[in-house]
């Protein structure tokens, strides 16, 4: 999972180095949406998965500071509100903060996850705040939302229009 993890960020530092910042701000993605944004949204759910690791390496309960109230990341119910409330957070942010943030962000991610020894990565039920399952589920889950929810789709797109 590491290497898979590993293998994900260099492909967004890849992806990111190939374009300019006027591609990169520039909202023209399907969802009217730029790559920026993108990365921000990336960003501001990656802070969640960084916290549960820690929590995890403390032994303690996860604390997600700065969510707004009334909103419940953990519900599907509130996926939508929650990142029309990533996007206006972070919309007004210069691209180099935000590739800042979520580079920083990722590099701490692994080194965290790098921290925490294989038999609790795996153990199920092991951090009761993770409902049954395994702490790996969190990196599981950064994979797949890097990837197959953000990375695939931008580059069909950016094959299909060209760039």
């Amino acid at each position: 999972m590491l290497t898979m993890l590993k293998n994900e960020f260099t492909l967004w530092e890849e992806l990111l180095a190939s374009l300019s910042e006027k591609q990169i701000i520039a909202p023209k993605l399907p969802s009217d949406l730029s790559i920026k944004d993108v990365i921000a949204h990336l960003w501001l759910w990656q802070q969640r998965s960084i916290e549960r690791l820690e929590a995890a390496l403390q032994n303690r309960e996860p604390a997600f500071p700065g969510w707004p109230e009334g909103l419940d990341p953990e519900s599907e119910d509130d996926v939508d509100r929650v990142n029309a409330w990533i996007h206006a957070t972070c919309q007004d942010k210069p691209w180099p903060s935000v590739y800042r943030d979520w580079r920083e962000g990722f590099l701490q991610f692994m080194e965290l996850a790098e921290a925490i020894p294989e038999k609790d990565l795996l153990e199920a039920g092991k951090y009761p705040w993770m409902e049954g399952g395994a702490l790996a589920l969190v990196l599981w889950g950064a994979y797949d939302h890097h990837h197959e929810e953000h990375l695939e789709p931008l580059l069909a797109w950016l094959h299909a229009s060209k760039r």
